[in-house]
């Protein structure tokens, strides 16, 4: 059976990007590098934004603001690039013309069921915040990983990846520092239909 990753890097403050900041909010560093390098292979998992977002990048797009990609940022795009992908969309059109991208048009939750029921390698989200949240609330996430940025992006942050979430119990599996500033933590989640000290109305 596969395993289903949920994987998200964030400001302090929860958001999944800035506006006028590199990727890595510019603060990755080489322990961290190596570590994404070391990753095991992986089907990536998106949506239909994620995929032209990381789709463009890899066809030459650069983010507002930049002339160009940072030698480390060109490297996680190659990476992508290089992996299976299985996009969800209704409205993107085929063929993809990203490289080992599978356009899926079914119920995202129960592909998803079935592919994990039927595999045996890992499965990992990448961004895609509304169909994280989907296979979160229908309780197939395994693991939930967060590194954090050590910055707070009140005034230009964007994509607030909580929001919309159900009550979610969160037990420690593994955390890590990298670098001396970024800050892995990473969970087995359990959702909750209220809180702890609550009681259903």
């Amino acid at each position: 059976m596969s395993e289903l990753l949920v994987d998200f890097i964030t400001s302090l403050d929860g958001y999944a990007s800035g506006e006028g900041w590199p990727g890595f909010w510019g603060l990755e560093g080489p322990e961290y590098l190596g570590w994404l390098a070391e990753q095991p292979e992986v089907t990536y998992l998106m949506g239909a934004n994620t995929y032209r977002l990381m789709s463009g990048f890899a066809a030459g797009s650069v983010p507002s603001g930049q002339d160009e990609f940072r030698p480390e940022e060109e490297a996680s795009v190659d990476e992508l690039t290089r992996a299976s992908k299985v996009v969800f969309s209704s409205t993107l059109e085929e063929p993809l013309t990203w490289a080992n991208s599978t356009l899926v048009r079914d119920d995202a939750v129960e592909t998803v069921r079935a592919m994990k029921a039927s595999g045996s390698g890992l499965l990992s989200t990448i961004g895609s915040l509304s169909l994280s949240r989907s296979l979160l609330r229908a309780g197939l996430v395994d693991r939930f990983r967060v590194v954090m940025f050590p910055v707070i992006t009140g005034a230009t942050g964007a994509e607030r990846i909580y929001d919309g979430y159900p009550d979610v119990a969160l037990e420690m599996i593994e955390h890590r520092t990298f670098d001396g500033r970024l800050q892995l933590v990473e969970y087995k989640p359990r959702v909750l239909e209220h809180p702890p000290l609550g009681a259903p109305a």
